[in-house]
């Protein structure tokens, strides 16, 4: 069958020849042919000449992400050369020692755009973030196979509208789709600790793999501290923390169950639940009863989703991180680290920046920036695709 050729614009062009896999929606593709998610078409320039090979998506705002330059087949072969070439690169620089829960393929970074797969232990999890990869999941599942020699894969579709899903937590979003399936609590290791994981029930597994690093760093920092941990989800941070020699973790998230995971991830590293604190409710809230309270810790960690909803309070990383900060500097004496992070894309870090300044004028104080990180080696990105550069981390002392 003869590949479609689709026509792109000027601006278009220029960004494929700096390497940049996305095509946006724009007038030019309007005038494409019709096709489906999953085809592959050519995208080439008004003279007609081939300048890449993508995945079409129709109807999205990326409306294809581009495989490679020049012309491609999709087949098993180039499948397994490319997951291959990702499984070297962990290897190589990955830094996962004492470590088996890590992303093996990043998507764009690993030039298989939309598509992440993520091991834990045994098992992987399979990502994917466009409907085009769909019709080639089987091809995919095949080259995981006879590269990476799991026990068990996993596949979830992963939609833009993932705020509406995330509070969908009981829900089923994964399937198996090759192999044995895990328990419905896997133990995985990351930096000597053990976590919990759970791979079919839950938009997210509990274990966030891109803070590996970050996590591994806090631990230098807290011995005999009083740690804070708000948005704590299932408390990886906190129990890097408390394995540290933290004095006392105080863990807050909004959701019970998640607080309940987090003290089982303690249990499991045979750290004392009960020797820590476990609070529920809305991070502005506990944040001013802790105040009322004159509580004072010598680090306060945030690691907040993009967005959030707790009964009348809506937090947003572009709309709430400066009051964020600005309530926690308040239980931060001078001295104090304030670890702070976004995966927020849409917000580089020279604005996330901003915010921390907003924030800390507002509490009448200023902050020192002693460290700036992203995700770890195994999230890599293409330097000619700056979206890839997510995650924000931020330690700063109090001054």
């Amino acid at each position: 069958m003869t590949m479609k050729m689709c026509a792109v614009g000027s601006q278009t062009e220029t960004m494929l020849n700096l390497g940049h896999p996305w095509v946006l929606a724009d007038r030019h593709t309007r005038n494409w042919p019709e096709g489906k998610a999953g085809e592959l078409v050519g995208l080439c320039d008004a003279k007609g000449r081939l300048l890449a090979t993508a995945l079409l998506d129709p109807g999205e705002r990326v409306v294809a992400r581009v495989l490679q330059q020049g012309a491609l087949r999709l087949d098993g072969p180039w499948l397994q050369n490319r997951i291959a070439a990702a499984a070297r690169l962990r290897e190589l620089h990955g830094r996962l020692v004492d470590t088996d829960a890590y992303r093996v393929v990043n998507g764009e970074g690993d030039g298989l755009p939309g598509l992440t797969v993520d091991r834990y232990g045994d098992h992987l999890m399979l990502q994917y973030f466009t409907r085009a990869w769909k019709p080639h999941l089987k091809l995919v599942v095949e080259a995981l196979c006879l590269v990476l020699r799991p026990v068990g894969i996993y596949g979830k579709f992963r939609p833009q509208q993932t705020r509406r899903l995330a509070t969908e937590e009981t829900r089923r979003f994964s399937r198996l789709l090759w192999g044995e399936a895990a328990p419905s609590r896997l133990q995985v290791m990351e930096n000597g600790l053990h976590y919990l994981v759970e791979l079919e029930a839950g938009l997210n597994t509990g274990l966030f793999c891109d803070q590996r690093g970050n996590r591994a760093d806090l631990m230098e920092r807290v011995a005999g501290h009083e740690v804070l941990n708000l948005f704590a989800y299932t408390g990886a941070f906190s129990v890097a923390a408390a394995a540290a020699g933290a004095r006392q973790v105080t863990s807050v998230d909004a959701s019970t169950l998640y607080l309940d995971w987090a003290r089982d991830n303690f249990a499991v590293n045979r750290l004392n639940p009960k020797r820590h604190r476990f609070v529920l409710g809305d991070c502005f809230e506990v944040l001013a009863e802790l105040g009322r309270q004159g509580r004072r810790f010598d680090t306060v960690v945030m690691d907040p989703p993009s967005f959030s909803t707790v009964g009348k309070n809506r937090f947003t990383t572009s709309g709430g991180t400066a009051e964020l900060v600005t309530a926690a500097l308040a239980l931060l004496p001078p001295g104090g680290l304030l670890v702070t992070s976004s995966n927020h894309q849409k917000v580089d870090l020279a604005d996330y920046l901003k915010e921390l300044r907003r924030g800390a004028l507002q509490a009448g104080c200023t902050l020192q920036v002693i460290r700036v990180a992203g995700q770890g080696e195994d999230f890599p990105y293409p330097v000619s695709f700056p979206e890839g550069r997510y995650l924000k981390y931020v330690l700063s002392v109090r001054n």
